[in-house]
Order: C-alpha cells, then sequence, then structure tokens
C-alpha cells in the first residue's frame, strides 16, 4: 500500500515523456501544435455551427458537405494531442483555453448566407494551413520527422476542404 507521501508526489509528478528531441524544441513544437489544436477545436465548433444552421436551395448538398468536414477536423483533434504528449509536452486543458490560443474567429452572427459561411471556412482552413506550415518549419528545424509527417497529410486534407468550399462558392 502507498504511503501518503507517495501519493502527493505522484500527484505532483510532472506529465512528461522522455525524448530524443531537444527539450526548448519539443517547448516550442508543443505550443504550434496546442495552438493549432485550438485552432481545429475551433474551425470544428464553426463548421458545425454553419451546418447546423444551413439554409436555402443547397441546403441538402450544403448540410452534408460541411457534417464531412466536421468530422475529417475533429478528427485531428486526438492526434494532434497525442503528439504533444509523445514528445513530452502537454496540451490544452478547458473550453478556456482554447479560446486563450485559437486564432480562427468564432462567428456568433445570428444569421449567415450560406454563401458567407462557405467563403469564411475557406478562408479559415487557408488560414489554417498557413499556421500548420509554420509548424511543419519547426519541426523540420529541429528534426521531428514524425510530427512533420502528420503536419504534411494535415496541409493535404485542409487543402481538399479549401477546394470543395472555394468550388461550391464560385458563381
Amino acid at each position: 500500500m502507498s504511503t501518503k507521501t507517495e501519493l502527493v508526489a505522484r500527484r505532483k509528478a510532472p506529465l512528461t515523456t522522455p525524448s530524443d528531441i531537444d527539450p526548448k524544441d519539443v517547448e516550442d513544437i508543443a505550443g504550434a501544435l496546442n495552438a493549432l489544436l485550438a485552432d481545429v477545436f475551433s474551425l470544428y465548433l464553426k463548421t458545425k455551427n454553419f451546418h447546423w444552421h444551413m439554409s436555402g436551395p443547397h441546403f441538402r448538398d450544403y448540410h452534408l458537405l460541411l457534417d464531412d468536414h466536421g468530422d475529417q477536423i475533429f478528427g485531428m483533434t486526438d492526434d494532434i494531442a497525442e503528439r504533444v504528449r509523445k514528445l513530452g509536452g502537454t496540451t490544452i486543458r478547458s473550453i478556456g483555453h482554447i479560446a486563450r490560443l485559437q486564432r480562427i474567429e468564432d462567428n456568433d452572427a445570428e444569421y449567415v448566407t450560406p454563401k458567407d459561411m462557405l467563403s469564411e471556412l475557406h478562408e479559415d482552413e487557408k488560414a489554417l494551413v498557413l499556421n500548420m506550415r509554420a509548424a511543419h518549419t519547426l519541426c523540420d528545424d529541429a528534426g521531428d520527422v514524425a510530427t512533420a509527417s502528420l503536419l504534411e497529410n494535415w496541409i493535404d486534407q485542409s487543402q481538399r476542404r479549401s477546394w470543395f468550399l472555394f468550388e461550391a462558392t464560385r458563381g
């Protein structure tokens, strides 16, 4: 049986994972990934908001498109957070933490036209790609090929979503 001192010590033990990457690089990459995770959660919620509030003659197509995009975006969240932990960092812990880190703007408007919804998400996806590229540069500089590889796949997925959104808004 554990003593009270051992239990307290375990509760205070840092959540670090040994890594072959320099601790300063781990801190920088974890910071970039946590900001990216906040952006992804923000983009997920905005995508679902627009999915829930879609209207108009293309309702079914856009509703299904945004549902598919939401699933793809949400699918990134666990991989991003687990990558931070594998590197030895810690990740976001709350909605408030997300709000402090997110760079994707919320949209709380009462009504947004379908075209404006798709256009806004298109711009958000482009911004997400830029943020992922910046994180990729950090990974390249640190020799973190595993995180860089994940980012490359996410960049491709985001560019695909961006393409679909762009095509859906063409006149």
